[in-house]
């Protein structure tokens, strides 16, 4: 579409607590925000994010900023003609063509989440010492999380199972559900080591394991989701895999029970939707996580997957509990509650923070 007025802002995002990751401790990330106004109509503003992880995120923080560059200078807003090279470029186009296209109010997928409906989510322990993440986990449960999801393959194997029995003896499996994520880390050269570990770690009764072993492995994928005595789940594996033919291989030679979406990386909302169809043609099942948006690209994130799912939404937690990360996020209604995500509505009940969206800091 054309006849914007297109402006691009940066910020840089601060941590409250430095976040381990499986590439390092993040002290703060950089976003950009595409900010489209309508010149033709009612001067309504859009707005999409572009969140970055460095080491992760196809592109880099100069080449973002070039590709929005050029996106602004263009005054279009066409997410089909972008590169899938730059997938949070084109997701923050897509966005915040969206928004612009319902009114520039931040409502992209009107429905009951947007009226107040809960989505589950699940708690997200970040990488520590074993003490910290126990602690992390007995602060989670007592805000009302039943799902959390635990980063495993960082420290020595025999203090990671130490860690979980610890917290298998505070949230037991008929409480609380556990999803473990390896990003690679349990990759061995030889697969029957990386099995053997999958074993151990299932006697906590686990939900789920993310790519327990470095993206671009098929067969060996293959063989871990045929013998693994958790159910395996593709997150990094879908990054940078575009051609429809080259998705639909890859998901009937390896068999995941689940794949993880995170619209930043692979593309936007579009692409999300594209694997959810090619995943169910192997059975297997979704759900979306965050690529550390502020609450602009979270709220993009959760709406769609509440309308994606529809009563589904209620049954599988969200990975999107990352709203409360940041010590200058964009204020927003969207509220972390008892184990979900809403969207406060005016009036309805007293809450801290505003009910409405204060986006004057993007603006400004």
């Amino acid at each position: 579409m054309t006849g914007f007025d297109i402006r691009i802002v940066e910020r840089t995002l601060q941590f409250k607590q430095p976040a381990g990751t499986s590439r390092g401790v993040l002290s703060d990330k950089p976003s950009f925000f595409v900010v489209a106004q309508d010149v033709d109509e009612d001067g309504r503003i859009g707005i999409g994010e572009c969140s970055l992880i460095p080491g992760l995120s196809p592109e880099s923080v100069p080449r973002a900023r070039m590709e929005l560059k050029k996106l602004a200078a263009s005054g279009t807003l066409d997410p089909k003609a972008m590169s899938l090279q730059y997938p949070a470029v084109r997701f923050a186009a897509e966005t915040a063509l969206i928004d612009l296209l319902n009114d520039g109010d931040r409502t992209l997928f009107p429905g009951p989440f947007t009226e107040g409906q809960p989505i589950p989510i699940n708690g997200l322990i970040w990488m520590g010492d074993p003490d910290s993440m126990v602690a992390q986990a007995a602060s989670l449960i007592e805000r009302g999380f039943d799902t959390l999801k635990l980063k495993v393959g960082a420290l020595d194997f025999e203090q990671e199972l130490e860690c979980l029995r610890a917290i298998r003896a505070m949230a037991p499996s008929d409480q609380v559900t556990l999803r473990l994520d390896a990003n690679g880390g349990l990759d061995d050269n030889d697969t029957a080591v990386t099995l053997r570990k999958l074993e151990r770690l299932a006697a906590f009764d686990i939900h789920s394991m993310e790519q327990p072993v470095r993206p671009g492995q098929w067969k060996k994928m293959q063989t871990i989701c045929s013998d693994s005595a958790i159910p395996i789940a593709l997150d990094e594996e879908l990054i940078g895999v575009h051609d429809t033919t080259l998705r639909r291989n890859m998901l009937h030679v390896i068999q995941p029970a689940f794949v993880i979406l995170k619209p930043s990386l692979i593309g936007g909302l579009v692409e999300a939707n594209h694997w959810i169809d090619l995943a169910a043609e192997v059975g297997a099942q979704w759900w979306a996580t965050s690529a550390l948006e502020s609450n602009i690209g979270l709220n993009a994130i959760a709406q769609w997957a509440a309308d994606a799912t529809l009563e589904e939404a209620t049954k599988i937690p969200q990975g999107l509990g990352t709203g409360s990360l940041f010590t200058e996020n964009i204020p927003s209604p969207l509220v972390v509650e008892g184990g979900t995500l809403r969207i406060a509505q005016p009036g309805s009940e007293a809450i801290p923070g505003p009910h409405t969206w204060d986006i004057t800091s993007i603006l400004s």
